[in-house]
């Protein structure tokens, strides 16, 4: 039995060094139903999680974010000398008190919840603080788009847009497109896919509209979960043994919850007598990916990367 575990390392080029001055100009947009306008580029910018974060660092504006919140895996190695001079303001999401102490300019989150009342607080309540928010069209409340690399990229473009650095956007998104025109040169037809999040007792997995889905889709494969009518269900290990994955994608976690990491999904699927039975269990054919890069960011073409050099690797 061979079991090969495929981790994600490529790291994301850091634009730092670019020179390109910000542009004062006014702009305005409608970012998921919510008009946005930016009065000046953002000098004291709040990541509120890590997707948000690292979209930043790979921007360059290290020197113009005032705090980051809710990492949760180690930051791309690329990106840790940025990641290191940003103040980290909860390991969680902080409060609306904290992230108004930060006087921040500018307020960026690629999901909902960051937005609650216990967090961030509404984006046009910030707004009438003069404090534009901005949420990934991935998570808008109403009528959220569903996982495409091209919208993935054009939210990076419009991020950089926003902070005077359209160049570095650009930049940042032909590397990215390259490396995914790269990573699809093999396809990996009749190969079904579990992507596998968290949970023991109940498995929460990927169905239809995420990351997972779009990789699934370009790398040729299918999701056993396909059908779902959620982007992230609960499934039952009875409907995965039924289903029968010829690949487990594992999410790997830090938070230390029962089944978070990728060792710990190992051990209870070789343990648990129904998903011991799996063709995949029973031939080692796992892949690991950061439970991050199952989100949208700049490490969803990493993604690619690793499952397709994973399945290729498997001989699937």
């Amino acid at each position: 039995m061979k079991t090969v575990f495929i981790s994600l390392t490529a790291a994301v080029g850091l634009l730092a060094g670019c020179s390109e001055p910000p542009s004062p100009a006014t702009a305005s947009i409608t970012n998921c139903g919510v008009p946005v306008t930016v009065k000046a580029t953002p000098q004291r910018a709040i990541a509120m999680e890590q997707n948000a974060t690292e979209i930043l660092l790979s921007l360059g504006l290290a020197d113009r974010m005032a705090g980051t919140s809710y990492q949760t895996d180690p930051v791309l190695p690329s990106l840790k000398a940025g990641y290191d001079s940003v103040p980290v303001l909860a390991k969680l999401y902080p409060s609306r008190e904290k992230v108004l102490e930060a006087r921040p300019d500018f307020v960026y989150s690629t999901f909902t919840s960051a937005y609650a009342g216990e967090a961030a607080g509404p984006r046009q309540e910030l707004a009438k603080l003069d404090v534009p928010a901005y949420l990934s069209r991935f998570a808008c409340e109403k009528d959220a788009a569903a996982f495409a690399f091209d919208g993935l990229f054009g939210e990076i473009e419009e991020v950089a847009t926003l902070f005077g650095v359209p160049e570095r956007g650009r930049s940042l998104v032909a590397e990215e497109r390259g490396r995914l025109d790269a990573a699809l040169k093999g396809k990996h037809s009749g190969t079904s896919l579990l992507w596998y999040y968290s949970g023991t007792s109940t498995p929460n997995v990927a169905g239809p509209g995420g990351v997972p889905a779009a990789i699934t889709e370009q790398l040729g494969a299918t999701n056993v979960y396909g059908d779902a009518k959620q982007t992230w269900p609960a499934g039952s290990w009875e409907q995965i043994a039924a289903r029968n994955p010829d690949v487990i994608v594992l999410a790997d976690l830090t938070r230390g919850g029962d089944g978070d990491s990728a060792e710990s999904k190992i051990a209870f699927l070789r343990s648990n007598p129904v998903t011991a039975k799996l063709d995949a269990v029973k031939a080692g054919r796992f892949i690991t990916v950061p439970g991050s890069s199952m989100d949208p960011s700049v490490r969803s073409v990493s993604a690619v990367e690793t499952v397709g050099a994973g399945l290729s690797e498997l001989g699937r």
